[in-house]
């Protein structure tokens, strides 16, 4: 919620300015002329000294340590339900300013299998969704050769790893029809996930079947929902810039209580 960050930092910033104003100067010209007391103080620096404290924390908090976002579509599942509330650690790829997400100080770069929330670059200078928070995973790194064809990862020329876990419903979209899938455990370098794919595509392949070469700084990215997820297959390679932050829990979701306090993997 790009108009928040902005709304959150700008309140941030006035309410400072009054904060600085009253304890530089307008304080003393108070105390000059007697008026002691709350009553004495204009409203604007009442509510500056108020909140401005309670602004900043959460600023920081925000920009610096945590973030909640929320999971709106069903890319990710199984990983990642419809609903989910989950926190992004926000210095986990460096520390950025808010509003201009200016990298200030350069801490960790994304693993191969991190789910990451970050600004959608958009298909094309038209597309009304870009700029938005998106989450993936990151399946190739800058120089990696990422190639996807019936369900099947491959990176550097070296299939992934699959076992089968069943066959499954799966719906087409969000709100589409169910058609009959499987779910299958992937091993993505060090890390074990599950991944969905129509038996249609697992059969006869799909529309993101390709291959890929991501460039310098660059990341390639998919949903583990692999026929429902709008991801780098279609729209290309997410830029460093772009990072948000890696996504590590699910805090609430209000359909599935026993989904909280759940780990991201």
């Amino acid at each position: 919620m790009r108009w928040f960050e902005i709304a959150l930092a700008s309140l941030t910033f006035i309410t400072a300015l009054f904060w600085a104003l009253d304890k530089l100067y307008l304080k003393k010209r108070r105390e000059a002329a007697g008026l002691l007391g709350e009553d004495a103080l204009p409203w604007y620096i009442d509510y500056s000294n108020a909140f401005f404290p309670i602004l900043l924390a959460i600023l920081i908090l925000r920009s610096f340590i945590a973030e909640p976002f929320r999971i709106p579509t069903g890319s990710m599942i199984p990983t990642l339900k419809i609903g989910d509330f989950i926190l992004v650690n926000k210095f986990a790829y460096g520390l950025r300013l808010p509003v201009s997400h200016a990298k200030i100080v350069a801490i960790g770069e994304p693993a191969r299998g991190d789910v990451v929330v970050f600004r959608y670059p958009g298909m094309g200078d038209n597309d009304p969704d870009a700029g938005i928070d998106f989450v993936k995973r990151v399946v190739g790194l800058p120089g990696d050769t990422v190639r996807y064809e019936r369900g099947v990862l491959s990176i550097n020329g070296e299939p992934l790893e699959y076992q089968p876990l069943g066959s499954i419903q799966i719906r087409a979209g969000d709100n589409g029809p169910l058609m009959d899938g499987k779910l299958m455990l992937e091993q993505l370098g060090q890390e074990q996930h599950q991944v969905q794919n129509f038996d249609i595509s697992l059969e006869r392949g799909g529309m993101g079947d390709g291959e890929f070469v991501v460039p310098a700084g660059h990341y390639f990215v998919m949903g583990d929902n692999r026929d429902n997820s709008l991801d780098g297959r279609f729209w290309g390679f997410l830029p460093e810039e772009n990072l948000r932050g890696k996504a590590f829990l699910v805090w609430m979701n209000f359909s599935d209580f026993s989904r909280i306090g759940e780990g991201i993997r």
